[in-house]
């Protein structure tokens, strides 16, 4: 899914991560279900990779995208439901490694964020800009459906990674046109949403 057409360079990818047959772990792939893809800005594609996360580390050889998105349920602080953004740049540093973005093995049919971006460097990729929307799952067990606690944020979530989506596209347009990608701070990205 895209919204809308733009160079080859410079794009936007929003990535639904998870397992929707246990329980809270397919809050990526709900999540980026509900976003109103025609209502992004050109530059910005959301695709659900679900458990692929092989497919997504070599979906980002390509280079067309400057900025990953990564939505997944993660141990972040707080209560189940809890809703953070994680600025994940760089797997091997910050953001609690291992403990916050999860284990690092390599499994066809599964990968945590970091075990992802790990999987794409040793590749040979990169991406400029990393951030994850994380939400603290209740149950991650057998089972299909969210639970309530996760079921209740899925509005601001989308709200939230829609929000995301629309200021890195402006982001990277802007860096396009010479008028500043400097500040990459992260200021904008460090939210923690109740």
């Amino acid at each position: 899914m895209s919204g809308g057409g733009a160079g080859a360079a410079g794009r936007v990818l929003v990535a639904g991560i998870g397992n929707v047959f246990l329980g809270d772990d397919g809050f990526g792939v709900e999540v980026v279900g509900r976003i109103d893809v025609p209502a992004l800005p050109a530059g910005v594609d959301v695709v659900d990779y679900g458990i692929r996360g092989v497919h997504l580390a070599y979906d980002l050889l390509d280079g067309r995208h400057d900025t990953l998105i990564m939505v997944d349920a993660l141990p972040v602080d707080g209560p189940p439901g809890g809703l953070a953004v994680l600025d994940a740049a760089d797997p091997d540093e910050g953001m609690g490694g291992d403990a916050v973005l999860g284990a690092p093995a390599v499994d066809g049919h599964g990968m945590h964020p970091l075990a992802v971006l790990r999987l794409l460097r040793r590749l040979g990729g990169d991406v400029e800009r990393v951030l994850v929307v994380g939400c603290r799952p209740a149950v991650v067990e057998e089972r299909m459906g969210l639970s309530e606690p996760v079921r209740a944020v899925l509005d601001e979530a989308v709200r939230l990674v829609t929000a995301l989506a629309r200021d890195e596209a402006a982001r990277s347009e802007a860096g396009r046109r010479g008028t500043g990608r400097a500040d990459t701070g992260r200021a904008d990205t460090e939210r923690t949403c109740a």
